[in-house]
Parts: structure tokens; C-alpha cells; sequence
């Protein structure tokens, strides 16, 4: 009897320390997610304070009694936001398309295909990862100024085209489907192209869409290659945009202008994170191939 008692006991105690570990693990984790989103809830509710009552404010207030629209308004008015939104919208669109099908063959390449030098080769790629990014850039914008194409859409997409980390994430995923799918194709005369085309990307496709809306989101946020390669309003992207609403756009530090636009800027990757956020975690948490 006492043994079911004191097993009991044990038993309740156990529940107790789970429930509080529980109830800690919730109150961690709600407190984390408050900080993180407090930036964005900053960004909302000064985009909608006017830049008087803004202005007023020697310690900014966690709320207004009389948000405003205006500032979105100005955002557009300033500077030619909507131009600078369809720039980045044209190079966003062109850029993750040519690399998609630039990784997507040297991917496929490295994985499947047999070629002399091959393990060198690839292993030249990954020591390409080492190089600092700046010293890129400085290359790249030597290349592009040689080549004539500054201020143009083919200076600010063609340095982006590929991605030696994408390259190697897709060869690790290619290398997951089972040679017997390869050697069965090659049995049936299928071509390299068409397997690739009807078996690797379907069963590729959470790892292809994770890249491509991480690509998305790069280009969308990119600066300092469009800030450098461009000193024509005609090719600015809209982190350029920002750039200029501060610096001349209203002769003057309107912070709530800004803030309305980068709401404006934002928004279209929140929106694409939200519609393709289980496809971006199967992408990355892919460990296999389904059969």
C-alpha cells in the first residue's frame, strides 16, 4: 500500500515538473516572439503617426488615437515608389529565374554526370565560399563597368545569377534519389534532360521552391550591388527607394514616410512567406527521398 502511495506521489510530482516545465517553455517562448515582432509593430504604428504628431513626441508612445494614411500617401508622391517596386519586381523575377536553371543544370551535373576532373572541379566551387563577399563585388563591379553595363538591368542580374552554396545544397538533394531511378532511364534511352526534367525536379521540388524564395527574398532586400552599380533613378530598386525618401526626398527627415514605405516593401515577402511557409520547412528539413 504505502508502495502505490509513494509511487503515486512520484507520479504526481513528475506531472507537476512537466506541466512547469511546460508552462516556462510557453512564457520563454511568447516573450521571444514579442521582441522579435516588436520592430515590425514599431514599423507599423510609426507609419501611420503624422510627422507632426511624430515630431511631438520627445518619447515615442506605444500607440496613436489618430493614425493616418498620409504618410503611404507621401511615400509614393516623394519619390517614384512604383517604379522603383517594378525594377525590383523585373529583377527579382529575371534573376531567380536564371538561377534556378543555372544551379539546377550544375547541380544536376555535379550529381549525376560523369566528366574527367569532376571532384576537382566541384571542390574548386566550394572553396569559392571562402572568398569574402566584398572582394567579389569589387571584381564583379570591374567586370560590369568594363562590359560598359552599369545602369542597366543586365549589370544588376547578371553577377546573380548563380550561387555556389544553392549549387551545393541541390547536389546534396540530387544525390539523395536512388541511382537505380538513373540507370532504369538510361535503360529506357531517356536523355539526361528529360530524366532531369520528369524524375530529379518533382522529387526535388520542396528543395527547388526553399531556394527559389530564398533567392526571392535576396534580390527583393538586395543593396549594396544596386547601390553601386547603379547611379541612374531609371534602374533603382526599392531599397535604393528608401535610400532616397531619406536623404532628399522631402528636403527633410520624415521618418514616418519611410516607414510607410518599407511596410510597403515588406509586405510582399511576409505575404510569400505565409503562403509558402510549410513548402520553405520541407525544403530545408528534407532528409530524404519519399518512395
Amino acid at each position: 500500500m504505502d508502495k502505490e502511495l509513494d509511487y503515486g506521489q512520484t507520479e504526481e510530482r513528475d506531472r507537476k515538473k512537466a506541466r512547469a516545465g511546460k508552462t516556462g517553455t510557453y512564457i520563454f517562448l511568447t516573450f521571444w516572439a514579442l521582441v522579435v515582432l516588436f520592430p515590425f509593430y514599431w514599423m507599423l504604428l510609426t507609419s501611420v503617426k503624422s510627422y507632426g504628431s511624430y515630431n511631438a513626441e520627445h518619447i515615442q508612445k506605444l500607440f496613436t488615437l489618430s493614425p493616418t494614411l498620409q504618410n503611404y500617401a507621401d511615400a509614393f508622391t516623394s519619390v517614384p515608389l512604383g517604379k522603383y517596386l517594378l525594377n525590383t519586381l523585373i529583377f527579382t523575377v529575371v534573376t531567380t529565374a536564371l538561377m534556378m536553371v543555372v544551379i539546377t543544370l550544375a547541380a544536376y551535373a555535379f550529381a549525376r554526370l560523369s566528366f574527367p576532373g569532376k571532384n576537382l572541379v566541384f571542390t574548386f566551387f566550394l572553396s569559392l565560399m571562402m572568398i569574402p563577399a566584398e572582394l567579389v563585388m569589387i571584381t564583379n563591379y570591374a567586370t560590369i563597368t568594363q562590359w560598359g553595363m552599369r545602369n542597366s538591368f543586365a549589370g544588376l542580374v547578371l553577377p546573380s545569377v548563380t550561387s555556389v552554396f544553392y549549387i551545393y545544397l541541390l547536389k546534396e538533394n540530387f544525390e539523395q534519389v536512388p541511382d537505380e531511378l538513373y540507370r532504369a532511364a538510361k535503360v529506357d534511352g531517356t536523355s539526361d534532360l528529360k530524366y532531369l526534367w520528369k524524375v530529379m525536379l518533382p522529387i526535388c521540388r520542396p528543395t527547388l521552391v526553399t531556394v527559389g524564395i530564398l533567392k526571392v527574398i535576396e534580390c527583393w532586400n538586395s543593396y549594396l550591388w544596386p547601390r553601386l552599380v547603379t547611379d541612374d533613378p531609371a534602374y533603382y530598386l526599392v531599397s535604393n527607394g528608401i535610400q532616397e525618401i531619406r536623404e532628399n526626398g522631402f528636403g527633410r527627415e520624415n521618418i514616418p514616410a519611410m516607414m510607410a514605405a518599407v511596410v510597403v516593401i515588406s509586405v510582399p515577402l511576409i505575404v510569400l512567406f505565409l503562403v509558402f511557409r510549410k513548402k520553405i520547412m520541407a525544403g530545408v528539413s528534407q532528409g530524404g527521398v519519399k518512395g
